[in-house]
């Protein structure tokens, strides 16, 4: 797909998802969030830039690691995410944090402008991955770190089927590129080519629990990366991949009616060089 197109069908699929997307994955997403948050080790008074933000769960996070005398600026390329944390952070006394739209690829910032860079699972929906993280080290200063996860590879995440799922009705545009970059190395030499220095990457699993079908569904089809192609269904069709989709987790189903769907993730840290 033309990366022009595929942006676009990002931006309009997270305006979507948007309504769904905080409360549906701030618990399952919080262990990875953990890991990279512990990785980045964001200082008090540091000035970070977090790219592909959605709705702030990390953002509020590294807000309250950098403290009143840092400054966090949180970039989306979905207006509808932006909106949505821009509404949280209102409800905050955080004035040290802003939400601005801009794609991850194209930062309009100036170079080695912040001490760190962050993206939490942003990267599996860019056209270009690679950009992305040349941006992030590009606007990093000399020995700021730039940290990043993705979801890992495919058949280690049981939600997966999801894809070939809506795929079958409505192409969502976005299968052929979501689990590419959580293959063995492949984000640990992104950042390499980068530039970035003092690589590490960390790949682990965990199991992401959703205490009802309703939930599961909210979190997968409707705040999550299909969220634009579910849209376009009618009534029959949303039953149909419902059910589809509720049988293929089947297996992960628990005697309480909850779910536990394996999930893999894969952090990596790099520094950008003094020189």
């Amino acid at each position: 797909m033309d990366a022009r197109l595929q942006l676009r069908v990002q931006r309009y699929g997270w305006d979507a998802a948007a309504l769904h997307y905080h409360a549906s994955w701030a618990d399952q997403l919080r262990p990875a969030h953990d890991l990279l948050l512990h990785m980045a080790d964001i200082k008090a008074g540091q000035s970070v830039v977090e790219t592909a933000c959605g709705s702030g769960l990390v953002t509020l996070r590294l807000a309250e690691a950098v403290g009143a005398d840092g400054f966090v600026l949180a970039t989306d390329l979905s207006q509808g995410m932006i909106d949505d944390l821009t509404e949280r952070l209102g409800r905050t006394e955080k004035t040290h944090v802003k939400a601005d739209r801009m794609a991850v690829e194209i930062l309009d910032l100036p170079d080695g402008s912040f001490d760190a860079a962050i993206c939490a699972l942003g990267l599996m929906y860019t056209p270009d991955p690679a950009a992305a993280v040349s941006e992030m080290a590009r606007v990093t200063s000399a020995g700021g770190v730039v940290a990043a996860n993705v979801w890992g590879e495919r058949r280690n995440c049981g939600w997966a089927d999801v894809f070939p799922i809506v795929d079958a009705h409505v192409a969502s545009e976005v299968c052929p590129m979501f689990f590419g970059t959580g293959m063995p190395g492949v984000l640990r030499q992104i950042f390499e080519d980068a530039g970035l220095e003092q690589v590490t990457e960390h790949r682990h699993r965990e199991t992401l629990v959703f205490q009802t079908e309703t939930e599961i569904l909210d979190a997968v089809l409707l705040g999550g990366p299909v969220a634009l192609a579910v849209k376009r269904f009618s009534e029959p069709v949303w039953d149909e991949v419902r059910h589809a989709f509720l049988t293929s987790v089947a297996d992960f189903r628990n005697c309480d009616g909850s779910y536990g769907i394996p999930g893999e993730f894969v952090t990596v840290r790099g520094v950008r060089a003094l020189h």
